[in-house]
């Protein structure tokens, strides 16, 4: 039987037929299948996007005991991916699978406390989890983990170690934290460093990282790094015909 890492890896290799071998496993109730099930569902990936199932598939996997599942249905009930948005519900969900570990779960919740969807607000939490999830190595909390650092947000300022958090954010890959960490760069003088990470910022970033990203670089008082701000409402421009396609 097809365990869940041959699983991915067929995903990368062939996803119509990897998609055929998920379901047959999901349905022989193989865990790892059945979350990877309500994964493809969710993107459409190597069979039809049905968001209703996904949510049911991420359902029965979370209810075995699958952390990443539980995480996913935090997300369906976030964004309303397959059912009427409920972010109090999502909160509960990511709660729980912040309890068992999982730093994505972290990240989800703490975001929800940072700005009190589904929660009451509580900006205390929301940085313990981060820095719970940071710590574990993941980027998208490092970086903002080096905000609250940087800010002195419920917590001392310390711009050291904002930097640190930017810098291994950066190198693990997040984009905002690559766009954070040039920013400090800058400030450091050190703008040939800066638009490296600039143009790494460029090349992943979203679609609503780049509208902003782009208005703050028009600001910017060196000109190597303001002429970035066409690039990124260009990258912008085509994000958004992709995405209308």
């Amino acid at each position: 039987m097809l365990d869940g890492e041959r699983l991915r890896a067929m995903l990368d290799e062939s996803p119509a037929r990897a998609a055929q071998a998920i379901l047959i496993a999901a349905r022989e109730d193989v865990l790892d299948a059945q979350a990877l099930l309500g994964q493809i569902l969710l993107d459409g990936q190597g069979i039809a996007q049905d968001r209703p199932l996904a949510l049911r598939w991420f359902d029965i996997a979370a209810r075995r005991g699958h952390v990443m599942a539980r995480n996913m249905l935090g997300r369906c009930h976030e964004h309303g991916w397959g059912c009427a948005a409920d972010t109090s519900l999502a909160a509960r969900h990511y709660r729980l699978a912040a309890s068992a570990g999982l730093d994505w779960a972290m990240y989800n919740y703490a975001n929800l406390l940072a700005t009190g969807r589904g929660v009451v607000e509580d900006q205390f939490q929301a940085l313990s989890l981060y820095r719970r999830a940071a710590e574990l190595g993941h980027a998208k909390s490092m970086n903002l983990l080096g905000r609250y650092l940087e800010e002195g947000r419920v917590c001392p300022a310390d711009p050291a170690a904002a930097r640190n958090w930017y810098r291994r954010s950066a190198e693990g890959g997040d984009f905002r934290g690559q766009f954070s960490f040039a920013a400090v760069l800058t400030d450091e003088g050190n703008i040939e460093d800066a638009l490296l990470w600039l143009h790494k910022a460029l090349a992943g970033g979203n679609l609503n990282f780049l509208r902003v990203a782009s208005q703050a670089l028009m600001d910017a008082t060196d000109p190597r790094i303001q002429a970035l701000a066409d690039d990124y409402a260009r990258r912008c421009a085509d994000l958004q015909r992709t995405q209308s396609m």
